[in-house]
Parts: C-alpha cells; structure tokens; sequence
C-alpha cells in the first residue's frame, strides 16, 4: 500500500517505475516481434498440410515437433545456437556490457533490440507522466505495448495478426463501457468508441475496394483496417480523422525519402500499419495540444 501511494503521489517515481517496467516489457516484446510471424506461419503450413491430406491427416496426426511459442525453447544466439543465459538477458545493459555481440561466439548482436528495448521504456515513462497513476496510464501502457509489437512486426513481415490487433480492439470497447466518459483522450464514451472502431474499419476497407476497383491491385492489407477500428474503439471516432491525417502525412514523407534515397523501390509495397501506430499513439498522448480545435469541433 505504501508503493502505491507513493507512485499515486509522485509522477516522478511513477514514470520511472514505468520506464524501468517498460524495460523488461520491451525484452519480452522483441521475442514476441521474432516469435509470433514463425509460430502463426507454422500454424498455418500445419492447417495447409491438414487440408490437402483430407481424411487422412484425422486418421493419421503428424507427429508432434519441438514445442515452439512466446516462451519455449530459451532465447538463442542466432549465429552459433548458444542460449542465452539469465545474466546477459538484462534488458540494455547487458547489450551495453556485451557491445552488441554474443557472449559465446562474439557474433553481433542486432542494435534493434535494445532499441525496442529503450524505446518501450521511454514510452511507458512517458505515459505515465502524461496520465498519472490510475486506469487511463493503465489503459495508455496496455495499448503502447501493443503497438509496439504489432509495428515491429509489420515492419518485418508487412503483418498486422489478429492474435493483436483484435485484442486492442476488443479491449478498447470493454473499456468504453466500464470507464468511459465523454472527455478526451480515451477511454471515451461507448457510443463513440463503437462508432469509432466501426468507421474506422470501414474507411479504410471502402479506400482498399476503391483503390483495387480502378488500379487492380491491393493498396493495403485487412489488418490496417483492424488497426485502425482498434484505434477508433480507444479514441472514439472523433480522433479518426486526426490519426488517419497524421499517418497519411508520415507515411508520405518518409515514403519519399527513401525512394529519393535510393533505398527502397517504388514498386516495393511500405507497410502503412508503423504510422498508424505512432499516429493513434501521438494523438492518445497528446489529443488536447495536437488537436483540441477538431475536438472542440466535432463534439
């Protein structure tokens, strides 16, 4: 009880509870980047397999493999196969004390790591110190962290899963229920928040059936949707337009950028669900500065 009247009373021990949280949550968020894409694909190839055995893939199961998910077998150096042990797993610092390489094989280890790693714990400070403790830091920590991870994924495999993106969603609308109120940023009333993930499944989905209508080809994928109608059901459908605005713009820009750089073709496809990410997550944090006259406008 002590702990939390003190992180109650100090923003600043609370933020830096957070960060140091956010932290150990963004190791586990980097095997859940690596993980998920090759667990859902062996899924997949196993339900593929099943379909085309027919009858027989019932009467005779293939023989189980080695266990495979979020939490089995233990986190490996990729270059020599060595596990990795307890004290080189701190998150940061021992990428710091290692410089960046393997503790068995001297094999470099990639900088994206704890750059998930930091990158989480600043978010989580960050919320924190914007909400205060309670259920809104709560609420903006569990919607970070998911958005973390589903950017990092798309980023890698141009995937958003619906193992994530349909938890946000669903979690926005309970949240709606229970703690919703009319004020900005989130949790906003139901109404709202059921409007907000139904236009913003919607937008995008009539924007994906327009484009393949007058072009033939596919502009983005149906998990954008779902990100978007997840990000509608935590910021209601007022904020729609702010967030699909601001990842728009983003996207554009630094689209541009790296074809002019050279380093990406035009005709190589750039993931949209990363600025829908960041833009819905600008917008959680920073609704009244960022956007308080369409705000004051749409209420």
């Amino acid at each position: 009880m002590e702990l939390i009247g003190a992180l109650r009373a100090d923003p600043l021990v609370f933020a830096l509870v957070a960060a140091l949280f956010g932290l150990m949550v963004g190791s586990f968020l980097n095997v859940v980047i690596h993980r998920l894409p090759r667990m859902l694909e062996r899924q997949w190839r196993a339900e593929c397999a099943e379909l085309a055995a027919g009858g027989e893939a019932a009467a005779q199961p293939p023989e189980p493999g080695p266990r495979y998910n979020l939490l089995t077998p233990r986190s490996a150096c990729p270059a020599c196969g060595a596990q990795i042990k307890a004290l080189h797993n701190i998150p940061l610092v021992s990428w710091l004390a290692l410089r960046g390489r393997c503790a068995a094989c001297g094999a470099p280890i990639s900088v994206r790591y704890p750059l998930v790693e930091l990158a989480t714990g600043v978010a989580f400070a960050l919320v924190a110190w914007r909400f205060g403790f309670g259920w809104e830091a709560g609420c903006g920590l569990v919607i970070t962290a998911l958005l973390i991870a589903m950017t990092g994924i798309d980023i890698d495999t141009q995937l958003l899963p619906d193992v994530l993106t349909l938890p946000l969603l669903w979690l926005g609308l309970l949240a709606a229920a229970w703690l919703g109120r009319g004020a900005a940023p989130f949790p906003v009333e139901l109404k709202s928040a059921v409007l907000g993930a139904a236009f913003g499944y919607l937008s995008l989905w009539s924007v994906y059936w327009l484009f393949k209508l007058l072009t033939g080809k596919e502009g983005m994928g149906y998990g954008d949707f779902k990100l978007f109608g997840a990000l509608g059901a935590w910021l209601g459908w007022q904020m729609l337009l702010p967030v699909i605005l601001f990842a728009a713009g983003t996207g554009a820009v630094l689209g541009i950028a790296l074809i002019l750089a050279r380093r990406r073709g035009r005709e190589v496809p750039i993931p949209f669900g990363p600025y829908l990410a960041i833009a819905g997550w600008l917008v959680m944090m920073f609704a009244p500065e960022l956007v308080a006259p369409w705000w004051s406008l749409s209420r």
